[in-house]
């Protein structure tokens, strides 16, 4: 049970961040259009992901040596410091929100949020990477109740986000919000770059 909380909170982690896929969710949650497909797309889509990265390291670890292993904590940990830093500095940003009341259509919601889902870049270092690489040590049980609390964080926070943006919109709009919540992703992080630098640690 530990590991669905641990996956639940890693999860939630890395999608609880302004981008480009958040924006587009409570756009829709304010214009009322179509809010459950977007919000399912969503988060079928991080469950697949996170389920692909889950078994493509579960697969591969058979071919791990200790310095494969080595490199691939080394790649963990300059990604999540990466990942800290541009935390960091989006303290500091400020991201807008479109408030148009364009009416989209059903095709062209469903291509956008395929887009911005499949085409950001992070996803698949967050889900792909991140989590299937976090958890390669894992026992293929600990494996499904991690991958399990990771996509029930994701189904979690884009709901809230689409159906509670019209009566949270002054809040989930507002910077410093982000900033509150980023402080604490960063925090978070950097215990878990900790446990990563202490595996490199250890593998040298």
């Amino acid at each position: 049970m530990s590991f669905l909380f641990l996956g639940f909170f890693t999860g939630l982690s890395l999608i609880l961040a302004i981008g480009a896929q958040n924006i587009f969710v409570i756009e829709q949650g304010l214009k009322k259009q179509y809010i459950f497909l977007v919000c399912l797309i969503c988060s079928v889509s991080d469950l697949i992901l996170i389920f692909l990265g889950l078994f493509l390291f579960e697969y591969f670890k058979f071919y791990f040596t200790k310095n494969v292993e080595l490199i691939f904590n080394i790649l963990l940990f300059i990604f999540l410091i990466y990942f800290i830093y541009s935390k960091i500095r989006s303290l500091y940003n400020k991201s807008d929100i479109n408030f148009g009341s364009n009416i989209l259509s059903l095709k062209n919601v469903i291509v956008k949020t395929l887009g911005f889902t499949y085409l950001n870049p992070h996803v698949y270092s967050d889900t792909v990477f991140f989590l299937g690489n976090f958890s390669k040590n894992f026992l293929i049980t600990h494996k499904y109740f991690f991958g399990i609390g990771a996509s029930i964080a994701s189904f979690l926070f884009f709901f809230s986000l689409g159906y509670l943006a019209k009566f949270f919109s002054n809040y989930l709009i507002n910077s410093k919000v982000w900033k509150v919540i980023n402080f604490f992703i960063i925090i978070f992080m950097t215990v878990l770059s900790s446990y990563v630098f202490l595996d490199i640690i250890n593998l040298i």
